[in-house]
């Protein structure tokens, strides 16, 4: 391991027997391969990145050393250190970050909104440190793949500086390379303009919106998992096309309005519009602070908890382990050694009274360590010796505990015999039988609630173990735990769940049926005023709902927000589901406080068979919502146009106009959207309509440069001379726009 001559005395040259020969691949990318290994003299884990490159290596490793000896020197927070390269292979040195990067925890788990608003602020204290120095750091790569976290989630950014815009020969060159690198969703539209200008700090607070938005989404941009072709993605960045706002979830708290605006700032066409990281860090400090990573400020809440979370804990597994059993000496070395190797009788003549008192790693005890070995008579022979049968580790864990987890039952019976307490709980007030009923350990928990358990003891987010039982689909540990409950509708403390809640969202029928006939009242509700029914009905278990409707469930109850079972059917698109609550009395035109009816959200969400299933049932096409939104209007602005088409054919007004005065052909329009446009110019939408700016949709079609749609629309009689509130017609407006080819297309006819 050599030091970098210059000054430079931290940066280091590595070699590959500078590392243990156990190297691990964490990923593996298009642009090269990143390894977990360990560095011999520091004993220290480390990540090392290294790079699949056509650039010959001795080219790639003097750029490599070059980068990275700038790099080592921006040491912050929220910005993964350097550490140095290697050159064989070819790779750089940098701080290991233990959870992986953002893009896959985005995929994995499902975050709460305090959470994302650190996230998406911690992001913008890196990368304006990056901005902050003289000069700027361009990251230029910014993404979610390049943000890492670390034991506690927090992120630091990673790959800054490794993309260069003087290595490309062209503007060309440069996107060819950011696309090869799976970026095309992060390139800002100036990029694929004329203009041979840098990059500079505004490329990156683009890339940082789209981040942003997978933040609050947690979903690809552009229906990414659709294989949108670079050069689709291309157009609709480059004509002002952004990913949709729908995507955000509706439990939003009040404050997601505000990072939405930061959002929107920052993906603004015109660059010199963009904030300055300087400014964003303010504003994204005080949404985060105002949030708080312990709660929400908003007053509801959520319209329901996130109960597609696991469990407020998941654990399997003890702190003490003889795999690897702690560093000690002499006798306490023999000792556990002799664990280690399954040695169990020298194991029991070596021992000693003193011996049991002895405290190991974590503040484990040699009981704890014994019953991971799980060979009973070595724990009856340490019992005997005077071992304190209720010693906790640092987590909490008692022995009883550790055998649960391992689900050794003789174990478990021998301790409660020599006084275990079942009651003990971990430090997240964990009990033994709540590891028993998550692991579906029915022994266990008929011994547990025979030598005095509680059934209804609960842990630290309010959660029992028929919670963790139902959550998991434990049917027979639901069963036993039923016959030892007074009453099976205790409600967890947190979000008031009861476990036909956490059943119906999970789906599990069995389970449903059991609880229903055990007299749980099917209308309970949670702190949000939502029933078992919303739940199936939004996760789409028709069976469950069909079980919760014939149990007597109302299938008209409102959630805080009013919404009822059939609004959430018809937001996720679940058919099935609003033809059954349709068919049982629902309403079919009930409005949440907001104004929306269930064709409202089913048109939002784009989801055409819905919308003709309520159609069926008399749901009505044109009741405003919202600012006076019809479904129209919103299937509209979201490009919707299998729905616009579908609302269109069953009768829906064209020509309604929203509080504003805007109608279906204007934001149609506005949106670019042919198809709809053509549709709406079909069914006689009125071409020459007014919104309370004046402005028609030929004045908006100009604006925004869609030449079909200008044809279209003269074809069927719109007005060219028609002039909006500020004097303009669709003439002058395309002038003003620099819409060359509209203002041709005009002028000629």
């Amino acid at each position: 391991m050599d030091r970098v001559e210059g000054g430079l005395e931290k940066f280091r040259i590595f070699r590959k027997d500078d590392f243990e020969a156990d190297w691990i691949k964490v990923t593996e990318r298009s642009f090269g391969q990143v390894y977990r290994v360990k560095v011999k003299l520091w004993r220290e884990k480390c990540a090392l990145k290294s790079f699949n490159t056509t650039l010959t290596g001795t080219s790639l490793y003097r750029r490599m050393i070059e980068e990275a000896s700038k790099m080592e020197k921006v040491t912050f927070k929220y910005i993964v250190s350097i550490y140095g390269v290697c050159n064989d292979p070819p790779s750089m040195v940098m701080e290991y970050m233990s959870n992986g990067s953002l893009d896959r925890l985005l995929t994995s788990h499902v975050l709460m909104w305090p959470k994302k608003f650190q996230m998406i602020h911690e992001v913008t204290m890196g990368m304006n440190f990056l901005h902050s120095m003289n000069p700027p750091l361009l990251h230029l790569n910014l993404k979610p793949s390049n943000i890492l976290l670390d034991d506690h989630l927090h992120i630091k950014i990673s790959d800054f500086g490794l993309i260069k815009w003087e290595e490309a020969g062209n503007k060309k060159e440069f996107i060819e390379n950011l696309t090869a690198r799976g970026n095309i969703f992060y390139i800002p539209p100036e990029t694929f303009t004329l203009c041979p200008e840098h990059p500079g700090t505004k490329f990156d607070v683009y890339s940082f919106s789209i981040v942003m938005w997978e933040i609050l989404t947690q979903k690809r941009p552009y229906q990414a998992g659709k294989r949108s072709s670079t050069t689709t993605v291309l157009m609709k960045v480059s004509s002002g096309r952004r990913p949709g706002l729908e995507n955000i979830p509706d439990d939003k708290p009040q404050e997601c309005e505000q990072m939405v605006t930061i959002m929107q700032q920052c993906w603004d066409q015109d660059p010199r519009e963009r904030p300055d990281f300087s400014d964003t860090v303010r504003k994204t400090e005080a949404l985060s602070d105002i949030l708080g990573i312990g709660g929400c400020s908003n007053g509801d809440k959520t319209h329901k908890p996130d109960y597609t979370m696991l469990s407020p804990i998941f654990r399997r597994k003890s702190t003490c382990s003889l795999a690897n059993p702690p560093d000690t000496s002499n006798t306490r070395d023999d000792i556990l050694n002799s664990l280690s190797r399954k040695d169990f009788e020298n194991f029991r003549q070596a021992l000693r009274k003193e011996h049991v008192s002895m405290l190991f790693k974590d503040n484990n005890t040699l009981l704890h360590y014994t019953v991971v070995s799980g060979d009973t008579e070595s724990v009856r022979h340490v019992l005997s010796l005077g071992a304190e049968v209720n010693s906790q580790s640092v987590r909490g864990y008692t022995p009883l505990i550790v055998a649960v987890l391992h689900k050794f039952h003789e174990i478990c019976s021998l301790l409660t015999e020599h006084g275990a307490d079942v009651k003990l709980g971990d430090g997240d007030q964990w009990t033994p039988l709540h590891f028993a009923a998550q692991s579906d350990d029915s022994r266990v928990v008929r011994l547990l609630l025979d030598s005095g358990a509680q059934p209804s003891v609960m842990e630290k987010a309010g959660w029992t173990p028929l919670h963790l039982a139902t959550q998991n689909g434990h049917e027979n540990v639901v069963r036993l735990l039923l016959t030892r409950m007074g009453s099976a509708e205790e409600h967890e403390e947190v979000h008031g769940r009861t476990a036909l809640h956490v059943a119906s969202v999970y789906g599990h029928l069995a389970i449903a049926k059991l609880l229903l006939s055990k007299g749980v009242d099917p209308n309970g509700m949670d702190h949000s005023l939502t029933t078992a029914l919303h739940l199936a009905a939004e996760e789409g278990h028709n069976r469950v709902a069909r079980q919760l409707v014939t149990a007597g469930a109302d299938v008209n109850s409102l959630d805080s927000r009013h919404y009822t079972p059939l609004h959430f059917a018809a937001l996720k698109g679940h058919t099935g589901i609003c033809r059954l609550l349709l068919g049982n009395g629902a309403n079919p035109d009930p409005r949440t406080l907001q104004g929306w009816t269930p064709m409202h959200l089913a048109a939002l969400k784009g989801h055409a068979t819905t919308v003709l299933e309520l159609e069926a049932h008399q749901c009505s096409m044109d009741l405003p919502g919202k600012g006076g939104w019809t479904p129209l209007h919103l299937a509209c602005h979201h490009g919707q146009e299998e729905v616009v088409s579908k609302l269109l054919s069953a009768k829906a007004n064209p020509d309604m106009a929203e509080d504003s005065g805007w109608t279906a052909l204007h934001l149609a329009c506005n949106g670019g959207l042919f198809s709809s446009v053509h549709q709406l110019i079909l069914h006689r939408a009125n071409v020459n309509a007014l919104n309370k700016s004046q402005a028609t949709p030929l004045h908006l079609a100009a604006q925004n440069g869609s030449v079909p749609i200008i044809k279209a629309l003269l074809m069927n009689g719109a007005e060219r001379s028609s002039k909006d509130s500020t004097g303009c017609t669709a003439l002058s407006l395309a002038r003003k726009c620099q819409k060359e080819e509209v203002v041709q297309l005009l002028e000629d006819s």
